[in-house]
């Protein structure tokens, strides 16, 4: 494997769940389930916002980007997991783990961001709802989109690619991925700098769209118990109660994970932190935005519609 420093790095150990190898099956079997009800539900959201006129407007356009990023995201992390989960050879090339590193850390900049942009979509459909289709053109949705990805590029892909540094063994990874945290610990020197570089970054790309978020609904809020009439105020905060989910769950963990001193660090504790937020959310946004959401499951009911016509027309023909 490894010998002086991380330019002879060819594998490292990743340790995941073989502390624990008689769940390794049940828990091979858990994940496949959980990534693939991630591939499906994150790719239908995606398929229908396409296809059906009804859905294509800010919100969803803005919630296939969110769909796109947690498919690629945790197709970055499952794969490797689930065959680490049956091999003998817990291993992970080093190059691949960087590449991990990298992508953890763009999509989950571009998570916040893009859930910072929903929650404003939010805020001038409901606080300027006359105005709303003048303010979020589509002109509009295409530089925040672009904003979005390019701004989670140079706030985190560039200053990890300037503070990594070279590896000190055993090279073991007491995780279920490669993540800057994790890595932290196999750093030779001292990582105060990364630390704090860390810190300062978890600052600006989480809590800058979370107070931006809070701000939104606070504006939201004061707006809808202005309304005098109850069907509006429910309609409002209905539109909302999605979106509401899934900032808490994303914020609740990432906070914790990101933005914590190095001694804070628990192995066992932190894994189940990642799973849950680069496994488990990802899987659980098309279902709450889905299952919640009345457009959703109407355009669902039309495309089922459309190909169950389309079905008997082929068979009559």
């Amino acid at each position: 494997m490894a010998q002086k420093n991380s330019s002879t790095i060819t594998e490292l150990v990743l340790v995941g769940f073989s502390n624990h190898s008689r769940a390794e099956i049940p828990l091979f079997l858990l994940f496949s389930l959980v990534y693939l009800v991630n591939l499906f539900g994150n790719t239908a959201i995606i398929v229908l916002v396409v296809i059906d006129s009804c859905l294509q407007t800010p919100m969803y356009f803005f919630l296939c980007h969110l769909g796109f990023l947690n498919i690629f995201y945790t197709t970055a992390v499952v794969p490797k997991m689930l065959f680490n989960l049956l091999a003998l050879k817990k291993v992970i090339s080093y190059e691949f783990c960087l590449a991990q590193t990298y992508i953890s850390l763009l999509m989950g900049a571009a998570e916040c961001i893009i859930l910072a942009i929903m929650a404003l979509d939010r805020y001038v459909a409901i606080c300027y709802p006359l105005r709303y289709l003048l303010i979020m053109n589509w002109s509009m949705c295409v530089q925040l989109a672009v904003g979005a990805w390019t701004v989670s590029f140079f706030a985190s892909v560039v200053p990890l690619h300037f503070t990594i540094v070279p590896f000190c063994g055993p090279y073991v990874i007491d995780h279920i991925f490669c993540e800057v945290p994790v890595l932290l610990h196999m750093i030779c020197a001292d990582t105060s700098l990364q630390e704090t570089i860390m810190v300062i970054g978890a600052s600006g790309i989480l809590l800058l769209p979370f107070l931006l978020i809070t701000l939104s609904y606070l504006c939201i809020l004061v707006a809808v118990m202005r309304m005098h009439s109850a069907e509006g105020r429910k309609k409002a905060f209905s539109t909302c109660s999605s979106h509401l989910t899934v900032v808490t769950i994303y914020y609740g963990t990432g906070m914790f994970m990101h933005m914590r001193p190095k001694s804070l660090y628990s192995a066992q504790g932190d894994k189940f932190i990642s799973l849950f937020y680069a496994v488990i959310n990802p899987a659980l946004n098309p279902l709450i935005y889905s299952l919640r959401n009345k457009e959703v499951k109407g355009a669902l009911k039309r495309v089922l519609e459309r190909l169950a016509v389309s079905q008997r027309q082929k068979i009559l023909s």
